[in-house]
């Protein structure tokens, strides 16, 4: 392949004990570090990191195996950008965000966006409780603003959007969020080039067409696997036989099409395979 390569990997966390007393571990560590791995080895042009970097983003010793992954990527010329999940926020805000800010120093927390060959990737804050009211504004202009000059450049061939948060899933334990449903679907579904709608926050991978478009739960990073509503389900899965425990997203173009495979981390742990793929 020659396209240059876009990977998408979200909620690389460490299982909080408290988690685990409801949720099966699966050497979920060991299974980050691995994706961690696989990830240098395919060396993709640019890694998009959609929150729930680390369990407690305030907490210094969660970062060092990311500090580490992070000096490879650097290392293998491997671009990186992320977006902040709840977990990075969660407990101290202020200082979670200090230590996100410090590993990422491209973020902006009002949103933010990256192109790669020819693919703009709109980056959004989706934890709107640490956002003040003329913040939120400002992301919402930031991101019309920006599917509209998009759909007007002809060197932007396809949009993706990402957030943390999920605005359909069917995980029983953190579901859909109506938030990010009000604020930032319908841009999406309006723009002439956005394809897809790219989230984590649900450990599992969904995928689920709204409107005409696509939207992507690709929460695989390492967090412990989440149980989904089925029969009835909330939302209709169009990968519902695809459910790997631990997965990472890569994504590349060819004219104004971007062709899309889920990786997945195989049962022993041993190698990965690729899943779930479609072109859109």
């Amino acid at each position: 392949m020659d396209a240059p390569i876009l990977a998408f990997l979200a909620d690389t966390q460490a299982p909080m004990w408290i988690e685990a007393l409801f949720l099966k571990q699966r050497n979920n560590v060991k299974a980050t570090q691995a994706i961690f791995r696989e990830i240098l080895k395919r060396c993709p042009e640019t890694l998009y990191w959609l929150g729930d970097v680390v369990v407690l983003g305030y907490k210094n010793g969660a970062w060092p195996m990311v500090d580490t992954f992070l000096a490879n990527c650097e290392e293998a010329g491997i671009d990186v950008k992320a977006i902040m999940g709840n977990h990075d926020v969660m407990g101290r805000p202020k200082k979670g965000q200090r230590n996100f800010q410090k590993r990422f120093p491209d973020h902006v927390p009002t949103g933010y966006a990256h192109v790669t060959d020819g693919v703009g990737v709109i980056l959004l804050n989706s934890n709107f409780s640490t956002l003040t009211l003329d913040q939120q504004k400002q992301q919402q202009a930031f991101y019309e603003d920006t599917l509209r000059t998009y759909d007007d450049d002809p060197d932007i061939k396809s949009v993706i959007v990402t957030t943390h948060y999920a605005p359909f899933s069917n995980s029983r334990l953190v579901g859909s969020s109506k938030p990010v449903q009000q604020r930032f679907v319908a841009p999406y579904q309006a723009s002439k080039k956005a394809k897809l709608f790219i989230t984590g926050h649900a450990h599992a991978f969904e995928k689920f067409e709204v409107g005409g478009k696509v939207f992507l739960v690709i929460g695989g990073g390492g967090g412990l696997k989440q149980p989904l509503h089925t029969n009835p389900f909330k939302f209709e899965d169009r990968a519902l036989e695809y459910k790997p425990m631990f997965h990472y997203l890569t994504v590349w173009r060819e004219e104004e099409n971007l062709h899309v495979c889920s990786h997945r981390l195989t049962d022993d742990q041993k190698g990965f395979e690729d899943g779930y793929g479609f072109v859109v």
